[in-house]
């Protein structure tokens, strides 16, 4: 677009004639127009870039999360949940769009014998997902391999079992709840049976007979009730029957009579036994020294490994107790099954356990909380 002065001068000198000064501002005015057209085609360049970007839209990232109430819950074909909504929430503030998968294996992400990390922080460092949104703990090992923002959430470790009702009415009901309704209604059934059967044979037998010719028998019906009852209670209430008929049947009975409430005793010592046990287990040091009611936790997670390095040794006997007996929980709901179904307390995150309680009325949480720790969500580094 541009031409030396020289050169543009001889031009206009041999063309036009026209005055040297003349051709100097004209060529100066060619210089202005060429700058000008310029600068307009590197607007056009950049609005063409620019327009070429906003048509792309937002980025999309890959999310994984796992399946956890209520953080993330199926719904359909969709999932909903509190991470859920906190996504949807930093999508906006950002300006981003993404899809969201739940993790392959169901775990949140710790190393296995090879040093190769599993769950939602492997799939960050494989570059199979950019974050990762959900109940995520943040701990110093997992950010050594991936960037974890700051807590959304607190929490800690707590634990939950199944309790026993605590009004006088429900106790009294947990002595008949030693056996089962079967059983009841089979004791009671015996005892009728076992009542008429007295009465008849004392009414065969001419031994229970005071006055033959009068028809007035010794042993009446009422007296066979009221024999069977005492023999119930050990207490060998009379009239006792006279005819040998009636003994065998009544020593028969009496007989039934000690093995079931041997069996009774049994069951309600157990019961009283196991009672205090969940009675007095308030903390994590009442569960470590008992060992009538089986604990664990999920197993791979950062609950288990935090009792797994801890210096405490009450926190590392739970560890080591939980390794021995292999009761862990594949994950959350598992654990919630077996504290309803009794005998075994749940080892997890406070938050989840006040969820589960008020889930679950059946279930208690232990007022202790250990290890306070927080939520984040991991990204690559």
């Amino acid at each position: 677009m541009t031409y030396s002065s020289s050169l543009m001068t001889d031009v206009l000198d041999k063309s036009s004639g026209m005055p040297r000064a003349t051709v100097t501002k004209t060529t100066m005015a060619v210089q202005v127009t060429g700058g000008k057209m310029a600068l307009l085609e590197l607007i056009l360049v950049s609005s063409a870039l620019l327009a070429g970007v906003c048509a792309a839209g937002p980025q999309v990232l890959k999310v994984t999360t796992i399946k956890e109430e209520p953080y993330t819950m199926s719904k359909g074909s969709e999932l909903e949940g509190f991470c859920i909504d906190l996504l949807s929430a930093v999508s906006k503030k950002l300006d981003f769009k993404y899809d969201i998968q739940l993790v392959k294996d169901s775990r949140y992400g710790t190393t296995d014998e090879n040093g190769s990390w599993n769950g939602m922080i492997g799939e960050i460092i494989r570059g199979e997902a950019d974050i990762a949104v959900a109940p995520l703990t943040l701990t110093a090992k997992r950010e050594t391999v991936v960037d974890m923002t700051k807590p959304f959430m607190q929490t800690g470790l707590s634990f939950i079992l199944r309790k026993d009702l605590a009004s006088d009415d429900s106790q009294f009901l947990s002595l008949l709840n030693l056996f089962s309704t079967e059983m009841w209604m089979g004791v009671l059934v015996a005892y009728l049976l076992t009542s008429v059967c007295i009465f008849l044979v004392s009414r065969i037998s001419p031994c229970e007979w005071e006055q033959p010719e009068k028809e007035k028998n010794f042993f009446t019906l009422s007296h066979s009730f009221w024999y069977t009852v005492g023999a119930l209670t050990l207490q060998g209430a009379g009239p006792h029957p006279k005819a040998l008929s009636g003994r065998v049947i009544t020593s028969i009975w009496w007989l039934f009579s000690l093995v079931l409430l041997a069996c009774y005793f049994a069951n309600l010592s157990l019961w009283l036994h196991s009672d205090n046990q969940q009675l007095s287990i308030k903390s994590f040091e009442d569960l470590a020294n008992q060992n009538v009611i089986e604990y664990g936790t999920i197993k791979d997670s950062s609950s288990l490994n935090f009792f797994k390095n801890s210096n405490n040794p009450t926190y590392h006997r739970i560890y080591e107790h939980i390794k021995k007996a292999q009761s862990y929980s594949l994950n959350a709901e598992e654990g919630f099954r077996k504290a309803q179904k009794g005998n075994y307390a749940f080892i997890g995150e406070s938050v989840s356990l006040d969820l589960a309680v008020a889930r679950y009325c059946n279930l208690t949480r232990a007022p202790e909380i250990i290890g306070m720790r927080g939520y984040s969500i991991a990204a690559p580094l």
